[in-house]
């Protein structure tokens, strides 16, 4: 069987400070023939997909009124985002793109080095899809497929959506938590912590 040479190439926006898990996490999706994106803070995220403070908005004294700017023209299939940031972190990412009634539909992947269960499931409930323990791995690209396709049919089925779809949803986040929990930790802590340029307590 032969993949078709007009296959559409998905575009991913990963976010990460650490240039050594930016350079792996850029390496293993264009391998993956993804067309990526790569910025090393969220305020740059933020910036590229068009969430920008617009200071035209007139304020009352002593009052501060923040409200954004959607660039129209941005075609960003996923968001891949570490979680442990300097300023903002991946989670103030991932509810900035929930909370835009233009953006949230984009699937949005946490990464993390650390694996703390009251964080994942944090991210998880506000709307994560998946939530990946770092080193990142090529088997971890596989993945991020189904939530494109997944993604595009919300988007185009928006008006018929059901509450139901968010249960499903959160009962398919519950099935697969503890079994890549499971796999990750056979990896040492040594070599996970290289990859990681801070300790997050939050």
């Amino acid at each position: 069987m032969t993949i078709a040479a007009d296959a559409p190439r998905f575009h991913v926006l990963a976010v990460d400070d650490s240039i050594t898990d930016r350079k792996l996490i850029e390496r293993l999706l264009k391998t993956s023939s993804y067309q990526v994106t790569v910025v090393d803070s969220v305020s740059k995220a933020l910036q590229f997909l068009g969430l920008l403070e617009d200071g035209t908005t007139a304020t009352p004294p002593g009052q501060k009124v923040v409200s954004f700017l959607v660039r129209m023209d941005v075609d960003v299939n996923l968001i891949i985002t570490d979680y442990c940031m300097p300023e903002m972190t991946g989670y103030d990412l991932l509810k900035k793109i929930k909370e835009s009634s233009l953006l949230k539909d984009i699937p949005v992947v946490i990464m993390s080095s650390e694996n703390v269960p009251s964080r994942i499931n944090r991210c998880l409930e506000e709307g994560a899809d998946e939530f990946f323990l770092k080193p990142v791995q090529l088997s971890d690209m596989k993945k991020l497929r189904p939530h494109i396709l997944k993604g595009k049919s919300m988007d185009s089925n928006e008006s018929t959506s059901t509450p139901s779809s968010s249960s499903k949803k959160k009962s398919s986040n519950e099935g697969i938590l503890p079994e890549w929990t499971k796999t990750r930790l056979n990896l040492p802590w040594s070599f996970l912590s290289y990859f990681s340029s801070s300790t997050c307590n939050y």
